[in-house]
């Protein structure tokens, strides 16, 4: 199978944000998964490979600016290309 699009490297620490400083646009033009504590989740807004962390949404609350509140749930992270 020849894949003429290269993928990039994915980086140690990624966010879905576009204002962030670690958003990459060209890693989020394939998909992407994140394994926690070896499960696959679906709702990580951003993740830390190498200090170990992943922030998801708190529920439905939202921050002032109107942005989903955000813990940090720390374990192991695997990032994969689907």
């Amino acid at each position: 199978m020849n894949d003429t699009t290269q993928r990039p490297e994915l980086p140690d620490h990624l966010s879905t944000d576009p204002r962030s400083s670690f958003h990459v646009p060209a890693v989020f033009e394939h998909d992407i998964g994140i394994r926690f504590n070896d499960k696959e989740r679906f709702d990580v807004s951003e993740y830390c490979i190498s200090e170990g962390w992943i922030k998801v949404p708190a529920g439905k609350s939202l921050d002032r600016k109107g942005q989903p509140m955000l813990i940090k749930l720390k374990g192991k992270v695997e990032a994969f290309y689907r």
